[in-house]
């Protein structure tokens, strides 16, 4: 099982016991977190879509430590011009590991949907649209001279 969850502003698919770096959340250390807005569930094949977030879904995590990322160095230069900057920064992050997956109510109701979307696109029948063929274009004669 796993999902599609948005954390702090970036998508993550995550599943169960996986260790996860994301932006710093304000959080203390050790303490559980909840995160609502799972957009996508995939329970051993049947998938689950939100729009945009699948209701009574959530993913509970527990964080683990704050800390940096590696520095990334900026270097700007302009050749012949004697321009240099260099500038950096290091990204500050949580690291959390995901302990459950719980999709509470939603995944029936999808299903059902899905099942009747499936059945419409079934019964009717889809004509492919015919594709009409280009006219030859008259070639310009060129006189000589």
């Amino acid at each position: 099982m796993y999902a599609i969850v948005e954390i702090a502003g970036q998508q993550f698919k995550v599943s169960k016991d996986l260790k996860v770096y994301v932006h710093r959340l304000a959080n203390e250390e050790g303490s559980k977190v909840s995160f609502d807005k799972v957009l996508l569930l995939d329970d051993n094949g049947n998938i689950t879509l939100g729009a945009p977030a699948i209701e009574g879904a959530s993913v509970e995590a527990k964080v683990l430590q704050h800390l940096k990322g590696d520095k990334v160095i900026i270097f700007k230069k302009k050749r012949r011009k004697g321009y240099k900057k260099r500038n950096g920064h290091r990204q500050y992050l949580t690291q959390i590991v995901i302990e459950g997956i719980t999709a509470a109510g939603g995944t029936k109701k999808a299903a059902a949907k899905k099942a009747v979307v499936a059945e419409e696109v079934a019964t009717e029948e889809v004509e492919a649209p015919k594709a009409k063929k280009a006219a030859p274009k008259a070639k310009k004669e060129a006189t000589k001279e």
